[in-house]
């Protein structure tokens, strides 16, 4: 049965089935020739999203598209150039810290990449900066998206895993923090080996200035992080807030959004959301079948078998979440994989918080690995340059993140994980 359901399942990705439906057909088919009851699957697809957490997520994506639909990107940016763009090769360094500010604003890889990459692209282009290898550091930059909270991809393994949201946040920080410095230092090595320009000179008055104008967005994840770290309110209803306040800053504070602009975004945000919940319903069925047939624990004592090495075998497991998000998408891979090796990484010693940030780290990767890279499909788009020529410039950075990532695997306490 279980070959059944992964040969189905991979026949239909190549083929080019979407990945929830795939799922769902996979596990249909398995369950039918199983000779189980086809009335587990409705049951299990209610299941699989009926979670308070997950409130959240369509709550966070809306947030951070009113953030997006506006000028915000433009007056972060603006913030960062005014502190850092004097130096050589400073709009490296701004394309990665305002990639900061927002991804703490919308928890999305792809919409940090879109928003950034948007506000930044005839900048970079005016200054002369190469560029496939600009658009390389927006889409690692947009990496960070998904692992500084606010973070969708936490919410949800929150919810595979049953720990707790402001737990996994709390400890998603600085991991996204360290990604950010390590990426700023291979953008400043590539600026002086390709000899970028330095900016305009530094300025009091200017940094002032643009601190004033971006000040409503930076004020943002202050009030979501803020409120959620000190236990005013929890996640869930920190996304309310967010909510709110975007719509506050946009239609009130900054008018760059009317509410015709709020209802075309609530429609994306009600997609988006659609797709997510999707996944998470069909690959609540999958998951419950592969516990219910006890293919973890038969995986992890497998797995235990080739090595009494917990250094090795959590090397393997790296393996497995770089190659999964190769092939498929961030959401879709955390979900299929958490059920399967967190049996595993427990027996290990491994807290399931210390798990959730190597499993999301390691999936933000895929955003920039070919073929999936929403990322870099993403830059491709917004700078107009060949996905191949960009594929080729992300690989410092693809390094860097990965090395991160082995930090965040090896070296938990140095980034304050666990």
């Amino acid at each position: 049965m279980t070959l059944l359901l992964f040969g189905v399942f991979f026949a239909l990705l190549i083929l080019g089935v979407p990945v929830a439906i795939a799922i769902g057909a996979s596990t249909t088919a398995a369950l039918w020739a199983d000779g189980l009851s086809l009335m587990v699957l409705p049951q299990r697809l209610f299941a699989g999203i009926d979670s308070f957490a997950l409130i959240a997520v369509p709550l966070f994506i809306l947030a951070g598209d009113i953030m997006a639909g506006g000028r915000v990107s433009e007056k972060l940016v603006a913030f960062a150039d005014a502190l850092f763009g004097f130096l050589k090769g400073g709009l490296s360094i701004v394309s990665v810290l305002a990639g900061m500010f927002f991804a703490a604003i919308s928890g999305s890889g792809a919409a940090t990449t879109a928003a950034i990459g948007s506000a930044l692209v005839p900048e970079l282009r005016r200054k002369g900066y190469e560029p496939a290898s600009a658009a390389s550091l927006i889409a690692a930059s947009g990496t960070i998206g998904v692992v500084i909270p606010p973070s969708v991809p936490l919410i949800i393994y929150a919810v595979i895993a049953q720990e707790s949201v402001t737990e996994l946040f709390v400890n998603g920080l600085l991991p996204g923090v360290v990604m950010g410095v390590g990426l700023m230092a291979v953008a400043i090595t590539e600026a002086y080996r390709r000899n970028y320009p330095r900016g305009s000179a530094f300025r009091i008055g200017n940094v002032l200035r643009t601190l004033r104008d971006a000040f409503w967005g930076l004020m943002t994840p202050v009030i979501i992080l803020g409120g959620i770290f000190s236990g005013v309110f929890t996640p869930s209803e920190a996304a309310v807030v967010a909510v709110n306040y975007a719509l506050l800053v946009s239609l009130f504070v900054y008018r760059d959004l009317g509410l015709r602009d709020i209802y075309r975004i609530m429609l994306r945000s009600v997609i988006t959301t659609a797709v997510i919940m999707f996944v998470i319903a069909t690959s609540a069925v999958l998951s419950w079948t592969l516990a219910n047939w006890s293919i973890p624990g038969t995986l992890a004592e497998a797995t235990l078998s080739l090595s009494t090495n917990p250094y090795v075998i959590m090397l393997l497991v790296v393996a497995v979440i770089l190659l999964t998000g190769v092939f498929i998408e961030t959401a879709s891979a955390l979900i299929i994989l958490t059920p399967v090796l967190l049996p595993l990484v427990t027996q290990l010693g491994i807290d399931p918080i210390h798990f959730g940030l190597i499993i999301v780290v390691g999936l933000a990767i895929g955003m920039i690995t070919p073929p999936v890279a929403i990322n870099l499909y993403v830059a491709s788009s917004v700078t107009e340059q060949p996905l191949e020529r960009i594929a080729r410039s992300v690989l410092p950075y693809l390094a860097c993140l990965i090395t991160v990532l082995l930090g965040v695997v090896y070296l938990p306490m140095l980034l304050g994980v666990g």
